[in-house]
């Protein structure tokens, strides 16, 4: 698991970055490969989700419960005084950002059984609006060229995915369900950025996986979900998507929100879109579209532009790790 310190677990907290008054900043290059690897490890969840017929709120509680208990216990060997450490604020904040990922991991995988992959994909693609909105809201400045630029990479999300939408009762419940887990997923990366100045990423991400696999323990409960019972297939499914997805993808966004703003890591996970057609094309063996090529393009040049208006002053006060 990635750590965040190179000192001992005894040693003080390193000083945090003040936030920007800018919703974004130009994120280090480390940050920026990280957030690659991110991408690519997220990438391989549609397909595998698509290839399944387990239960969609079972597989968001798997892979939360088996996420923290593969990051708790490191976490607590390697960071138990900082556990000590913790204030009634943090704790609170990762409190709600596990509810806030669950709910995500809720609305979103449980929207894919209802609407297309495409109308699914291209509504919680919305995630760079509202983290954008979200800042604002906090009196962050967003400039001009941010907008301009989430406009170009959803003009790539239309490319890939094409106009899917239907008016059919099931499909709008599915669609309903995208946009909000779109919401979900820019709230939590935004809460998620404010307790990660100060609280490290194996102990936040351990604790977040448990209260979001708390959460949707609930959720599965009240809505009667077959928690086992999946067969050989479906547990490799979970346990894949826990390993890939979980454990290294949003982990590693996890570790980026320290040093980069939540605007430009909801935009980078846009670059999951191609990412799965080239995972389905090589896995499912589904020839990806010729639309992947635009799409890419519009992707990252709304993503350089979007960090472009980003502010290069804030940068944090000790070395990234």
């Amino acid at each position: 698991m990635t750590d965040d310190r190179e000192m001992s677990p005894a040693a003080p907290l390193p000083m945090p970055r003040a936030l920007s008054a800018s919703a974004v900043n130009r994120p280090p290059t480390g940050d920026l490969i990280l957030l690659g690897v991110a991408v690519a490890a997220i990438s391989t969840s549609a397909p595998l989700i698509a290839a399944t017929a387990t239960p969609a709120l079972a597989i968001a509680f798997w892979r939360c419960l088996i996420g923290s208990g593969a990051t708790l216990p490191w976490a607590l060997i390697r960071h138990r005084s900082e556990f000590r450490r913790l204030t009634r604020t943090e704790v609170r904040g990762m409190t709600l950002a596990g509810v806030l990922l669950a709910l995500h991991f809720a609305t979103w995988i449980t929207s894919l059984r209802y609407t297309s992959v495409a109308s699914s994909t291209a509504l919680v693609a919305a995630q760079p609006i509202w983290a954008a909105v979200f800042a604002r809201w906090r009196g962050a400045y967003v400039d001009r060229r941010v907008w301009i630029g989430i406009g170009v990479a959803l003009s790539g999300v239309i490319v890939l995915t094409g106009i899917d939408f239907s008016m059919e009762p099931r499909a709008l419940i599915g669609d309903a369900l995208a946009i909000i887990g779109g919401i979900f997923s820019a709230a939590y990366v935004t809460s998620a950025e404010r307790v990660r100045q100060s609280v490290s990423n194996p102990v936040f991400s351990s604790m977040v996986y448990a209260v979001s696999a708390a959460a949707l323990l609930i959720i599965c409960i009240v809505f009667g979900t077959q928690m086992w019972g999946y067969g050989h297939d479906g547990w490799l499914t979970i346990f894949a998507l826990t390993a890939g997805a979980q454990l290294l993808g949003h982990t590693l966004i996890n570790r980026v929100l320290r040093t980069t703003s939540a605007t430009v890591s909801s935009m980078a996970i846009l670059l999951e879109m191609p990412g799965a057609v080239l995972v389905a094309a090589v896995w499912l063996g589904q020839v990806p579209p010729v639309e992947i090529v635009p799409a890419v393009v519009l992707l990252f040049a709304g993503l350089a532009l979007v960090i472009s208006a980003g502010d290069s002053r804030t940068m944090v006060e000790s070395p990234p790790v």
